[in-house]
């Protein structure tokens, strides 16, 4: 372990506060609501400037592109928050499929997990594609069950790149580098975590970080989530139970070739002596994808542990702390959402029944600012076991989408937590993140419908505008761009659907 990982991989500093509260005396006033374009009003002579935000992941970006260097939809759910969705308009009557991938036949391969071998098709969880604009084309690239990385062009559906092999499926979103870098990032279950480079005839591997390269680890190999890169430092947690940084230095070569030449700088367990004695298990993998706001960067587990740790000091030299602390009871896979004040929003799920699943409900706001009772509201979704949620929570204006296992969609007044209104998709199955964009929720089922809503009144229930048979459970979160829509499906295709 490095110096860094030494020097306090395990430092835990619950009760301070001061690194999750210091963006907000900078940032004092009102953000835009999520989900709204930022005022274009002009602003009087008189009006003192906001203080430079300075750290790793502005609040006032709430709902806003990751940076402005690469337009596009890069990682799960946008950006560093994970609350950013795309851009529109989401056609408002129903869609026409403009191309499906491949051709002909489906991804599809065998995989071994925990329950034997089997065979898995499409994509699936979390899965949403990566859409963005690179020297005068607009691409997608995703991961899929057939254990590749695609590279498609977005108007034909065409390879731009020959496919990435990896070895075994891909289950997780793949990340595009925010700085121009042309980069993707991707994790398998083959155990590697990869930085692909895409400025050649053919992907090429530039690095690969392996589950085993720290320890200890828990439970398996794979990496589910999708990795930030916020000033060439990579942040990632792992099915191995970790959670890692890696300097990446990037760079060029002398042909003009982009390099990098990744250092692990730091990493710690993602679980602690106290969860692995109320859970009585060792699944404490982390499947979600961090999410970072101001100075603190955040994931859960499949032991219901819910962290925040500080990296104020990273570049200095100085080992992250953790700061925050909440345990939801059960398996907490969801990723976590962070709004404009710092507030979290997380969904759990129920499968072990536990008295603390009951007591703290799947649907939670927690406020890390107060660490010995975060809990802000909550929500419960137990009519059978497994139930709650899967899917990530989206925000939009003044509420929270929560989808649940079940197939309910609730819009949950952010501050209150009351619940404006429920609909019900009866799929038998609900784990895709619901998406929003300028008034419209899609959102897909497992008998392979995506459904568009009107939900730009967040007090009203929600108007049905559009319900198209794709086929195949959708279980992958769509990517938004331009309006258009792409996903896989468990059916083995991905498909690309617009006006």
């Amino acid at each position: 372990m490095n110096r860094l990982a030494l020097s306090g991989a395990l430092a835990i500093v619950v009760a301070g506060t001061a690194a999750v509260v210091l963006w907000r005396r900078s940032h004092e006033g009102t953000p835009p609501q999520v989900g709204q374009p930022p005022s274009s009003a002009p602003v009087a002579a008189s009006t003192a400037p906001s203080p430079r935000f300075t750290g790793w992941s502005d609040p006032a970006g709430v709902g806003r592109p990751y940076g402005d260097k690469v337009p596009g939809l890069l990682t799960f759910r946008g950006n560093p928050t994970r609350t950013y969705y795309g851009t529109g308009p989401i056609p408002r009557t129903r869609p026409t499929e403009k191309w499906a991938f491949p051709r002909s036949g489906a991804m599809c391969s065998t995989s071994v997990d925990e329950h034997g071998p089997s065979e898995w098709c499409g994509s699936g969880w979390t899965g949403q594609p990566s859409v963005f604009e690179r020297n005068g084309r607009t691409w997608v690239v995703f991961g899929a069950y057939d254990r590749k990385v695609h590279f498609l062009d977005a108007e034909t559906g065409e390879r731009i790149l020959p496919d990435f092999p990896t070895g075994d499926i891909i289950k997780g979103s793949v990340t595009v580098d925010p700085d121009g870098y042309p980069i993707v990032y991707t994790g398998s279950r083959d155990n590697y975590y990869r930085a692909i480079a895409i400025d050649r005839e053919v992907p090429t591997e530039l690095w690969k970080l392996s589950a085993d390269a720290v320890s200890p680890t828990k439970w398996n190999n794979d990496w589910d989530g999708a990795g930030l890169v916020i000033d060439d430092y990579l942040f990632e947690g792992g099915e191995n139970s970790q959670f890692h940084i890696v300097k990446l230095n990037r760079g060029y070569d002398a042909a003009g070739k982009v390099t990098v030449a990744p250092k692990l700088v730091f990493n710690a367990p993602g679980w602690d002596d106290q969860l692995l004695a109320d859970i009585g298990h060792g699944n404490v993998s982390i499947e979600n994808s961090v999410a970072i706001v101001g100075d603190t960067v955040y994931f859960a587990n499949s032991g219901g542990l819910v962290q925040g740790w500080d990296i104020s000091g990273l570049k200095a030299g100085r080992a992250p702390t953790r700061v925050f602390r909440f345990w939801t009871g059960d398996d907490t896979d969801a990723t976590i959402v962070a709004d404009e004040q710092g507030m979290l929003y997380v969904g759990s799920e129920y499968e072990k029944a536990s008295a603390r699943s009951k007591e703290v409900g799947q649907m939670m706001k927690l406020d890390p600012s107060k660490p010995d009772s975060p809990l802000v509201w909550k929500l419960d979704d137990r009519p059978r076991t497994p139930a709650g949620v899967w899917g990530t929570p989206a925000l939009y204006k003044d509420i929270a989408i929560f989808d649940t296992t079940g197939g309910d969609v609730h819009g949950v007044d952010r501050a209150t937590g009351t619940v404006r209104w429920t609909f019900h998709l009866p799929s038998g199955q609900v784990w895709q993140s619901p998406v929003v964009i300028d008034g419209t929720l899609v959102i897909g089922d497992c008998l392979g419908d995506l459904h568009a809503y009107d939900v730009s009144d967040t007090t009203k229930p929600p108007t049905e505008l559009w319900t198209m048979k794709v086929g195949g459970c959708i279980e992958s979160t769509p990517a938004v761009w331009k309006g258009r829509m792409y996903f896989g499906t468990r059916a083995g295709a991905f498909h690309a659907l617009a006006a």
